[in-house]
Order: C-alpha cells, then sequence, then structure tokens
C-alpha cells in the first residue's frame, strides 16, 4: 500500500505551505493513515468516518502528528474536499474492531442486535429493514448483494419470522434462522451458510455501492494531475467496479493491471485481509 503513494512528498501540493494532501475515506483506526504519514513528512490528511467510535480512535492513534491531521464526521459519497488532493485512499467495507464489538451487529460469532450501522445514530437498522421488505424485494436484495442463490427461500423465512425489530433477538437467532434454510450438509462447511445473507443485509443498510460509486465518479476530480486513487476491496461487488472504472475513465490511469493482494505472512497474522485487493491508478490530463 505504500508503494501506491511512493511519489506523494515529491509532488507539488495545495494544502498549507504548498503540501500534499491525502484524503483517507474510510479512516478506521488511523492504520494505513499513520503509515502514510510516517513515510511522507511533508503529507497532510484528511480522515473521514462514519463511525464515532472510529473517529476517536484516528484521532488518538494520528494525534502524535498534530496539525498535519483534520479528522471528520461524513460519509465519503456526499463529501467535497477543500483543497484539491494528491491522495485518496478508500478501504470498504467494515473493520475488525466493528466485526469484534458484538453490539455493533455486522457478526454472528456472538449475539449482538440486529443493527450493522456504520453510523449508529442514524438511518434503518438491518431488522428494520428486513421488516419493511416485502419478501421479493428481499430475496433480489440477497441475491444481488450477497450473491446467495437460496435467496428466495431466505426471504421466505425471515418474512415468516416477522417482527425482527424490538424483538430482543440477535444476530446469533438470525444467522440460525438462515443456516436453518440450507440442507445439513452444507451448514458446516469452510464459510458460514449465514455469511452472504449478513454481508447482502450490511451493504445495503450502508448503501455501501451507491457510495462507491459516487467516489469512483468524483474522486478523480478531486486529484491533481499524477494524483493517485488507490481503493481495497473485500468482494467481488465492490472490485468489479473499481475495475471498471480504472479500465474505463479516461480521467485515470491504471497502475495496477492485476489487484494487489496479501502475502502469505501477513495473511496468517491477519486472518481477515485474505480477501482484500488493492487497485491504483493515477489522475491524467
Amino acid at each position: 500500500m505504500l508503494e501506491a503513494f511512493s511519489g506523494l512528498s515529491g509532488l507539488p501540493g495545495a494544502g498549507e505551505e504548498g503540501a500534499p494532501v491525502l484524503l483517507d475515506c474510510t479512516v478506521g483506526g488511523g492504520g494505513h493513515s499513520a503509515l502514510l504519514l510516517a513515510a511522507h513528512p511533508r503529507l497532510r490528511l484528511i480522515g473521514l468516518d462514519r463511525d464515532p467510535a472510529a473517529r476517536a480512535a484516528a484521532a488518538e492513534r494520528l494525534a502524535i502528528f498534530g496539525d498535519r491531521v483534520r479528522i471528520e464526521a461524513a460519509n465519503f459519497a456526499g463529501y467535497t474536499p477543500p483543497v484539491p488532493l494528491m491522495g485518496v485512499l478508500a478501504d470498504l467495507g467494515v473493520s475488525s474492531p466493528q466485526l469484534d464489538q458484538p453490539g455493533r451487529g455486522f457478526s454472528f460469532r456472538s449475539a449482538g442486535p440486529l443493527d450493522m450501522r456504520m453510523d449508529p445514530q442514524t438511518g434503518e437498522t438491518a431488522a428494520e429493514l428486513i421488516d419493511r421488505l416485502e419478501e421479493s424485494a428481499l430475496a433480489d436484495l440477497i441475491h444481488l448483494y450477497g450473491e446467495e442463490r437460496l435467496s428466495r427461500r431466505i426471504a421466505r423465512r425471515l418474512v415468516a419470522e416477522r417482527p425482527w425489530a424490538g424483538s430482543g433477538r440477535s444476530t446469533a437467532d438470525l444467522a440460525y434462522v438462515v443456516a436453518g434454510c440450507f440442507p445439513p450438509r452444507a451448514r458446516h462447511g469452510r464459510i458460514h451458510p449465514a455469511t452472504r445473507t449478513f454481508q447482502a443485509l450490511r451493504i445495503a443498510v450502508n448503501d455501501e455501492l451507491g457510495a462507491l460509486q459516487q467516489l469512483l465518479s468524483r474522486a478523480p476530480d478531486w486529484l491533481l494531475p499524477g494524483g493517485v486513487l488507490a481503493v481495497i476491496s473485500f468482494h467481488s461487488l465492490e472490485d468489479r467496479r473499481v475495475k471498471s472504472t480504472f479500465l474505463e475513465d479516461p480521467r485515470l490511469e491504471r497502475l495496477t493491471r492485476k489487484p494487489q493482494v496479501a502475502g502469505e505472512e501477513e495473511q496468517r497474522s491477519n486472518p481477515r485481509c485474505r480477501s482484500a485487493k488493492l487497485r491504483v491508478a493515477r489522475r491524467v490530463g
């Protein structure tokens, strides 16, 4: 990832005193930003996140960089940077701290509320979404965003089990109901049978693909010539959109013909990075 931004320090910028400015669209705990700020002493950073817990963690981690860092509560889909940028980074999907906190409702490994919102203070929860949609619309959602072949059977069962909101049932209960839609031999594979349904609900609750599409269409215009757009995706729905944009957008030149993936050592230390794909493009013209 550092290699993608290797030329930032030597490029003219638009920030204070002409320093190059990087926008981290999903600052999370500040891990990527800390590495980039340490590697590029002239770099200034704007970090965005919808999650207040993530913003607090990033602010604490990046405090050592002083006024080179600004953290904002924002969804990158509707954001407009205050200055032209030399870099835009987006690490998509859900973060490890979010997965590891049962109260956020992203994972079924520990029972938690059926929430799944990146910003827990606004919007519709997963339980409310399940209760609101008609069976056919819910099935289409699970099929489209989860690429789940049993989507119609799952949607029929979820509708039969309504209401979910206000019922006190948890992510573990939802996973149990979804798993019951699979034949017994398919319930004990490497991937839990509820994984795709949880992915679909999370994507829908947070409009993740809509936000990504807005970013891909707008980010090239935020960049100065030679600026870099780097996107880390975690499933094929995201990666296909990034790949096609980098191929077809005349404002961008691909720097990675094939996505960069984590090596064996990194995968051993962080198994969640196994599905991560990094694609990078440069602003031209």
